[in-house]
Parts: C-alpha cells; sequence; structure tokens
C-alpha cells in the first residue's frame, strides 16, 4: 500500500519546481506555492497559484519524484489545472442536442442519423405481388429506373409515373414512396408540441367563442394527424399559417359575429327588490267598523239608566 505522506526530500524540492512551472508559464504569471500532495511514494507534486488574469483560480501542479534510495530529486511533469474555483468553459454538447427550433437559418443544412427515432422506412416494396404476375415486372421496372442515376433532360426521357391501380401509385398517392417517414413515435411528438402551443388549454382557447373544428378558416391537412389538427388561415388570428389543435380557437373565429347569444335567464317568481309601503294608521276620514259597534253598546246602557 503506498503512503500519503510526502516524502521529505520531494517535499521540500519547492524552488525545483517554482523553476520549471516558470520555465512553463509567462513571465511573473507564477504565484504562491500553494501545497504539496502525495501522488504515490517517493512521488509528490507541488501546486502554485496562476496570476494570469485569463486562468483565474488555476493552478500550475509540478510533479517531482526520486528514485528509491536516490537521493536527487528529478522533474516529472509541469501542467496547468482548474482549482475548484477555476472558471471552466462550459461542457461540450455535440450539436444535435444544442439546437433549437428556429436556429436554422438560410443555407444550413439539418442532416437527420440513420436511427432517428422521429422517422421509420417507408415504402420498401415488401408487399410486392408474386413473381409470375403483371405487377411484378411494372415494379422491377420502377425499381431499376430509381436506382438509376438522375439524368437531365426533357421529362419524356424521365422514367413514367407508376400505372394507375398498382401497389407503387397506391404508395405514391398515400405519400409513402418516399426513403423514411415519421414514425409513430415521431407523430405523437409532433402532436405533443403543436397542442402545446395551439391546443385546448391554452389561454387564447379558454377564451374563444368557439373551436377551430367549426371555423370556416381552417384548413384540412391529411394523414392521421389531420383528425386532430389543421392549419390556420385567418390572417387576423394569432396562429396565422401554424398547425392548430382542431380544439383549439380564437376571436377571429369565422362565425364569431353570428354566435347565438346565451340564454337569458327568466325573471324571478318572487320579487325580492320591490317594497309595498304598509300604513301603520287608519287615515282620518275612514272610521273603523269596531268603533261604530263600540258607541252602539254605549248608547244602550245610557237608555236604560
Amino acid at each position: 500500500m503506498r503512503s500519503r505522506t510526502p516524502d521529505r526530500l520531494c517535499a521540500e524540492a519547492v524552488e525545483l519546481a517554482r523553476a520549471a512551472a516558470e520555465e512553463a508559464a509567462l513571465p511573473g504569471m507564477v504565484g504562491d506555492h500553494v501545497e504539496a500532495a502525495a501522488d504515490g511514494d517517493r512521488v509528490v507534486t507541488h501546486y502554485f497559484a496562476c496570476l494570469d488574469p485569463g486562468y483565474r483560480g488555476w493552478r500550475w501542479a509540478v510533479t517531482v519524484a526520486r528514485a528509491s534510495r536516490a537521493k536527487n530529486v528529478t522533474l516529472d511533469e509541469t501542467v496547468l489545472l482548474p482549482g475548484t474555483d477555476a472558471l471552466l468553459a462550459p461542457e461540450w454538447v455535440p450539436w444535435s442536442e444544442r439546437l433549437r427550433p428556429g436556429d436554422m437559418g438560410p443555407g444550413d443544412l439539418l442532416p437527420t442519423e440513420a436511427d432517428d427515432l422521429r422517422l421509420e422506412p417507408g415504402w420498401t416494396g415488401e408487399d410486392a405481388p408474386p413473381p409470375n404476375s403483371a405487377l411484378a415486372e411494372e415494379m422491377d421496372r420502377l425499381a431499376d429506373a430509381e436506382d438509376a442515376d438522375v439524368t437531365v433532360g426533357s421529362p419524356a426521357t424521365q422514367a413514367a409515373p407508376p400505372a394507375r391501380g398498382s401497389i407503387a401509385a397506391v404508395a405514391e398517392e398515400l405519400g409513402m414512396r418516399r426513403a423514411r417517414v415519421l414514425s409513430r413515435y415521431g407523430l405523437y411528438t409532433a402532436a405533443d408540441r403543436w397542442d402545446e402551443s395551439y391546443g385546448a388549454k391554452t389561454p387564447m382557447a379558454q377564451a374563444a367563442p368557439a373551436s377551430c373544428v367549426s371555423c370556416g378558416f381552417l384548413v384540412r391537412i391529411g394523414g392521421s394527424l389531420g383528425q386532430a389538427f389543421g392549419v390556420c388561415a385567418n390572417e387576423f388570428g394569432p396562429a396565422d399559417g401554424h398547425v392548430v389543435s382542431l380544439a383549439y380557437g380564437c376571436g377571429g373565429h369565422s362565425e364569431a359575429a353570428v354566435m347565438p347569444k346565451p340564454p337569458r335567464p327568466s325573471e324571478p317568481v318572487i320579487d325580492e327588490t320591490r317594497v309595498d309601503p304598509m300604513p301603520l294608521r287608519p287615515s282620518s276620514g275612514s272610521v273603523p267598523a269596531d268603533a261604530d259597534a263600540g258607541a252602539d253598546a254605549v248608547g244602550a246602557e245610557l237608555g236604560h239608566s
């Protein structure tokens, strides 16, 4: 087991280490001796502060060593190393991870990897007809035309489009005659990204009078994504030219001006907002019936007396 106690002779070789650091650094860029650390048996590294403004927090590390039973200390290596508070460049990130939407400019090329999860092989010809069928010869001819080099010439010299009703024609009509198409993962990520920007949960959609599915400015798109998304064609809308969810909406809905007004609630049966005046005393011109009956009873008593 190696000892972590610095060798005495190597630890005392501070001037030898300083001279080596000053030889490697610019004049006046080697500072005070910071520490000496044992790297092994009779191997010690001396650390000196770096005074270069461009290397704040870095240290010159000079390693010295001596052979067994030898008294002469020799120089091993000199290197500039970062300290605990050193100013370091950010960790390098590949361009494929640094790229963000909107970073591409005119003339920029964005190659896709062969194993990109967002893509999958397009029409590969696996559903080719039997070798004896009439379509097999046509498929072979189209395959040879696709494998041939592209030549410049009139349209008459180019390969003819696939015959109507063939597998190649159906694949071309569905947009599958491409080297790669969107995979299920690519479809899901695109849908999540579009729904986050122009979906039903956005503040604009929450305050809209109706959704885009009933808007005349919505342009339908094909494919499986067309079941949930379209393109806004309202030049005054906030999503003009963008892919929007069918559940999205804005104040520029085509029928916003003729939308039926919300039903008006009926009047309350008991009106508690009005006050009916009730007199506390009878008027001066009217005599209550009870008062007349009292007067007759008094006259009867006086007559008997």
